[in-house]
């Protein structure tokens, strides 16, 4: 293998944002793959990094990598070139959103999620309940289309109000519904804004799905189960991820579906630099790899509403009827005297 590793350094300084070249000692020639973690010295200090190519030589003259922290390829191609679309996006650091899309290493998660032999893939089959989307202009064509491997397809999904119709107003099952049609071509991200959605969602997929079928990106759960799903995804053993703001970034292979609930909801804004929104990086996503997008909500947001009003996405809303049956009906009271 190429004796040369090309490294992004975890340092947020803006002059410092790019590659740097360092040799690789015989002993990691095998270990110190693109996409790994190693330890670097950058400016008389140990800091990490992650292997980003391996070439042939370098016109520098270079420092040896000082150790591979791990062989796991957690970096993988296509969310490297996701980040560094946000960094450019965001006139940001591409270290930091890097930091941001790969949680930190935990070794006994590691350990034991890499003992075990992924399962076959098993996906429940058969004909996907369709009553709930079809209450909506567009719905039917949108599961139908996503079911049979369609991709490329951008829709903002108005919902109908929260459990005033059943099933139309079962945005959890929907989601769920969507995720199900997609999972079967590729994989499919889930990102909501909070705990509480995150339970919803979480409770409509192991329903559809059974337990185990999909996994939960979040930071809350501890550094070690987080960092166990996150291998999960990464080696395939699940093709549905579900999460909050950070989850956009989930490292599934071909992804083929990507649904965000409620996009305009402060919770998807990363507040530390560069401050990206969870809903443009889905979007850059879905530019980058052909992947279909939904993003719903029981509103449109000025950004969604642009992205309809300019063509980018089709707008999926309750059918007139249904409105209807929801409006509140008026009666002119006669009776009353002026």
């Amino acid at each position: 293998m190429d004796a040369v590793a090309r490294v992004v350094v975890d340092v947020p300084l803006a002059h410092l944002d790019r590659p740097f070249d360092y040799s690789v000692p015989e002993a990691m020639r095998d270990q110190a793959v693109p996409g790994s973690r190693v330890r670097v010295r950058f400016a008389g200090r140990l800091v990490d990094a992650f292997v980003i190519e391996r070439v042939e030589s370098s016109e520098h003259r270079l420092q040896p990598l000082q150790r591979v922290t791990s062989s796991v390829p957690v970096l993988t191609p296509d969310v490297l070139e996701l980040c560094r679309a946000v960094a450019d996006r965001y006139a940001g650091n591409l270290s930091d959103v890097i930091r941001a899309a790969v949680p930190p290493r935990h070794a006994r998660a590691e350990a034991s999620v890499l003992a075990t032999e992924p399962a076959a893939l098993e996906l429940p089959h058969g004909d996907l309940d369709a009553r709930g989307w079809s209450a909506y202009t567009g719905g039917d064509a949108l599961l139908r289309r996503t079911g049979d491997g369609e991709r490329g397809m951008r829709a903002v999904w108005t919902c109908a109000p929260a459990g005033s119709v059943e099933p139309a107003g079962d945005w959890p099952r929907r989601l769920a519904d969507l995720a199900l049609a997609g999972a079967h071509h590729g994989g499919v991200v889930i990102v909501v804004p909070d705990a509480r959605d995150l339970a919803r969602v979480d409770a409509a997929l192991s329903a559809l799905l059974g337990s185990g079928r999909h996994a939960v990106l979040v930071s809350d759960v501890g550094p070690q189960r987080r960092y166990a799903e996150f291998l999960r995804v990464l080696t395939g053993r699940v093709r549905i991820v579900l999460g909050t703001r950070a989850a956009a970034f989930a490292p599934v292979a071909d992804p083929a579906l990507l649904l965000l609930w409620d996009d305009g909801d402060e919770s998807l804004s990363e507040p530390h630099s560069p401050g990206w929104n969870a809903r443009e990086v889905l979007a850059l996503r879905s530019q980058l790899t052909g992947a279909s997008l939904v993003a719903g909500g029981f509103t449109r947001t000025c950004e969604t509403q642009l992205w309809v009003e300019t063509r980018w996405a089709a707008p999926i809303a309750p059918r007139r009827d249904l409105l209807r049956s929801l409006a509140p009906k008026v009666h002119a009271d006669d009776s009353v005297a002026d």
